[in-house]
Parts: structure tokens; sequence; C-alpha cells
């Protein structure tokens, strides 16, 4: 098994031109014969004969969650390209929330060690390039089909492009400036359209990027209305609204945040503490899962290591965490937060190296069957190293403990964020009494039944929201969003508490710190002359921030 990390330098020239390159081949065949399709022959195409759209929507879709979807180099894959999922797990080992051992064999050292606001390295351009690769295939979408089309088909098509073009600009928004409120006239990103200048384009103010969104989502609403899905990996007015929500959410318009995310998870009901009992997160068809990433057998027949089941769980018998040993763990801080009677507990090895979670499973090599807690310490070689305390067990691969096919659907969206969402936007909205009583049902009912609210005020209460997050979203993709829209510092260790984070990301990060915000990555810079970098702060060293807290761990 070949296993190196790279860290590559930019390629020379635009991002942007690299970006309308990479896309065009999903899009709609531009030849015929002979000659040459214009932009009014496509578009009496795609009305004349709907369903040639398909492949277009199926390209932007593919690119959320296509092992090497962004750097496509074939045969030798990067094994952190793996789309949304890759972004996810970025996102969450730069906060708080996780960490893990060092090793050389880690490709998401570079979010541990935050030098991923090098705007050379890999890391941080695929986080950057990535959406702006699907905006570019929504942009071609909605450019195919006119605006007054007739077409219920077509006006759903459009209503998805516009949904994921809105959800790339949420999904980069949270990561270039800080917390909307204080911040609405710094810069955000650019907005890509079909007419763009590439080279001249600046990036614009938060609140013209959050203006765009929820008008995109809005309309998006609107032409979805009496769309059914075939399946959940697509896009319909629920998905719609919860990304409604979750940007009224940044935007602290609580009335507007509450309301969608009620319609979003219309429907839909969390897991059961029952539900809750081994390995899992794997399959869209649960009954609580609103928007998901569907990961076939085809999709990672070729690049096994460049899968979520690969870099984030723990149980693969050909992958990177179990091999080196880099098991994605919570930060014990934040387990020991978590009330002995709260089902998600067991989510994580506990001090002990054990968990509710591996009883009645087991993991068979070709002359030994390792079962139920034995899973945790058990050495293969070249196979699996031993879990540390505080390993997450949270997520398995479909095909099971031991298997080394690396296959598993990815949660977009579940109705436990809609609830928990909800819950803080009443609380904040000027109800505090109704979002704690919200909050206490969601989890008295369905994680801890010895649950209760103490929170006397908004502030307690958002940062028991805020707790309730980290621990039922967490390795899902929100922990430093929320730390960066609650306007929070970036909390690792206690100088004075014992802690599983390895001595090099022993350091804190002050919710000011211009150090918090990635770069623009070279290529943007480059080439699009009308682009103003983030700059200031440095690179953490151990110990840095000593002093600083977070409200919560």
């Amino acid at each position: 098994m070949k296993m190196k990390k790279y860290i590559l330098k930019t390629i020379v020239g635009a991002l942007a031109v690299f970006l309308l390159a990479s896309c065009e081949e999903d899009f709609l065949d531009r030849q015929y014969e002979g000659g040459t399709l214009n932009d009014e022959q496509i578009i009496e195409a795609v009305e004349a004969v709907p369903q040639r759209i398909n492949s277009s929507i199926s390209g932007m879709y593919s690119l959320l969650g296509k092992p090497d979807g962004y750097y496509d180099r074939g045969s030798s894959y990067r094994a952190d390209d793996f789309g949304y999922p890759c972004v996810a797990l970025s996102q969450d080992l730069n906060s708080g929330n996780m960490t893990n051992i060092v090793s050389g064999y880690d490709w998401f050292s570079t979010a541990l060690e935050f030098t991923d606001r090098t705007p050379t390295y890999a890391n941080p351009r695929l986080r950057y390039g990535l959406f702006y690769k699907i905006i570019y295939a929504a942009n071609e979408v909605l450019v195919a089909i006119p605006e007054e089309t007739e077409s219920a088909d077509l006006q759903h098509a459009r209503g998805q492009a516009k949904a994921m073009r809105a959800f790339c600009y949420l999904s980069l928004a949270p990561y270039y400036q800080y917390k909307y409120i204080g911040h609405e006239d710094d810069p955000s990103v650019p907005i890509v359209e079909d007419d763009t200048d590439y080279r001249n384009n600046p990036r614009v103010p938060l609140r013209d990027l959050y203006s765009y969104i929820t008008t995109e989502l809005s309309e998006a609403i609107t032409l979805l209305n009496g769309f059914s899905r075939d399946n959940k990996g697509l896009i319909d007015q629920s998905v719609a609204y919860g990304l409604r929500a979750r940007a009224y959410l940044n935007m602290e318009m609580w009335n507007e945040a509450a309301s969608d995310a009620d319609n979003a998870m219309s429907g839909y009901s969390p897991y059961l503490s029952t539900e809750l009992t081994a390995p899992g997160f794997n399959e869209a068809s649960d009954h609580n899962w609103i928007w998901a990433l569907l990961l076939p057998t085809d999709v990672i027949s070729d690049a096994n290591y460049a899968t979520w089941p690969s870099q984030l769980g723990s149980f693969s018998g050909d992958a990177y965490v179990p091999f080196a040993g880099i098991y994605r763990s919570i930060n014990s801080l934040l387990y020991d937060k978590i009330s002995d009677t709260d089902v998600r507990k067991s989510w994580w090895l506990d001090e002990n190296k054990t968990s509710p979670y591996l009883e009645g499973l087991s993991w068979s090599t070709s002359d030994t069957t390792y079962i139920g807690q034995a899973i945790a310490t058990a050495v293969i070689p070249n196979v699996k190293e031993a879990m540390p305390a505080y390993a997450n067990v949270k997520f398995g691969q479909r095909s099971g403990i031991g298997s080394a096919y690396n296959d598993g659907d990815w949660c977009m969206m579940r109705a436990e964020e809609m609830l928990l969402l909800k819950a803080e936007a009443i609380g904040m909205g000027g109800d505090l009494g109704a979002g704690k009583q919200l909050l206490e049902n969601f989890i008295k009912s369905y994680r801890d039944p010895a649950y209760t609210v103490t929170a006397s005020d908004e502030s307690s209460f958002q940062n028991e929201i805020w707790l309730q997050r980290r621990i039922e979203l967490w390795g899902e993709g929100f922990g430093m969003s929320d730390a960066m829209r609650l306007g929070k510092n970036i909390v690792r260790y206690h100088p004075d508490e014992a802690t599983n984070v390895a001595e090099p990301y022993q350091f804190n990060l002050s919710s000011n710190d211009p150090w918090l915000l990635m770069r623009l990555v070279q290529g943007e810079t480059t080439n699009n002359s009308a682009i103003i970098q983030n700059e200031g702060g440095s690179e953490p060293d151990q110990g840095d921030g000593a002093a600083l807290e977070d409200d919560v761990i």
C-alpha cells in the first residue's frame, strides 16, 4: 500500500481557467455534425428534450463526493481528495473538537497544525477550488435552461442548481471572514457567474454574499415546489429550506432560521437511542437523513483510500487510520462534558479504551477473530494499530467491521441538526423558555433521559446549544464553522489539565486572530487582479494561547 503525504505547490495558471476546463466534459456535448452548438441552440435542445440536462445535473452532484474529483490525477489519485467529506474532516480537525496522533501518514495534519492557511498547499486549494468547480457546473445548468421555461422538470433542475450554488458559497463563507454580525461590510469570496470576468473579480462584502445565498435559496424553494426526488442524493425543497436555515442562523435572523428549520425536517425524525448501538452513519436510507452524499460501490472501487471511511472511520481492514494508528478522536476536554447517561458517550472509547458499541462485534483475520472490547486493543500487522482512549467508534463503513472495502454514504443534513438549529433560533429570538424546552425535549427523549437545561440567559443557552452541537454533529463538518459564526476562541487544551491532544497540536487561538481566516489560494491571487488577500497572524506554536477559554470546555 503506497502511503505518501504530499504538499503540492499550486499549479501555474489561473484557477478560474482550470475550473472552466475541468468541468466542460461534464456538460452537454457541444459538437454535432461537424459544427458547434451556440447557446441558443443548446437552450432549444434542452427544452425540447428535458432529460438531456440530467447528465449535467449528475455531474454537478458527483463532484460532491467523487474520489479524485478535484485534482483528477487518475491512477495516482490523492488520498485526501474525496469531495465534501474531506472538507468536513479538515474543518473539524481545525477546531477544538477532534484530534489524533502526529504521523507522517496523516494526509490531514495540515489542518491540525493550522499550516492550511498557506495558500500554496494542496489542502486549502481543494477546500477552495472544489466549491468553485461545483459552482461552474451549476452555472452551466442555469445557462442552458431559460428562466421562463414552463417545463416542470427544467424548473426543478434550475432549483437544484441554484440551491447547489448557494450551498457552495455557504460552505466557503465562514472560513474567509469572521462572523456575520459586525463584519457585514468586510470581504468574503468572489461570486462567479457565467459572464464573470475571472481576472478582475473582487471579493464581495459578506452582506452581499449572504444576500446572494438567501436569494438563490428562496428562488430554489419556489422552483422545487412539487419536486419528488428519486433519492436523497438530490436536493429537494426540504434541503433548500435547511440550507437557508443555516444561512439565516449565521446571519442571526432567528425567526427566519427557526421557520426554515421546521420546514426542512418535516417528515424526518431523529435516531432513537435504541438505534444508536453500533458504528454506523453510513446509510442514506436512515429516517433522519434529509440530504445525503450517495457513494455506491462503483464510485469508490478504484480509489479505496480516497474515501471518508479510510480517513475518518476506525474499522477498515485496508485504510490509513487503523494502519497508521491515526484514529480520529474526540478531545478529552469535550468528552468529559458528556453525561454518563448520554447514549452518545458510546460514540468514543472511554479512558479505559472500551465502548458499548464494540459489544457483539467481531473483527476477523485469516488466523484470529477479535471479539467485542478486544477489537480496540488488537494489533493486526500491516492492518491495524491499537486504538487509543477517546478514538471514535461513531462511524463504520457499510461493508462491516474489518472489511477492506471503504464504502458508505455521507450525511449532508439530518433532522438532529435542524432540531438544534431551531432550538437555538427560538431561544435567541426572544423566547428563551420555548428554546430551552425544545432542546430539553430532544435530548431527554432521544439521547439522555436524565438531561435538563440549566441555562438561565441567552448567552449560557447558546453555549449549551453549541455544546450539544459539538457532541451530536462531531465528525460531520460543523466544528469550525460553528466556532466562527459564534465568534469563539479555538481551545484545544488547558495547561493544567490532562489532554489527549498531541504536544505539537497543543495551542489555542483567539476568536479575532487573523490566522483563523483561510487564505485565498495562490492561483486566485496571481490571476485575479481584484483579489485582496487575507493577511496577518502567524502559524501557531505549541503553548500559544494557553490562557484562552471558549465558554464550553
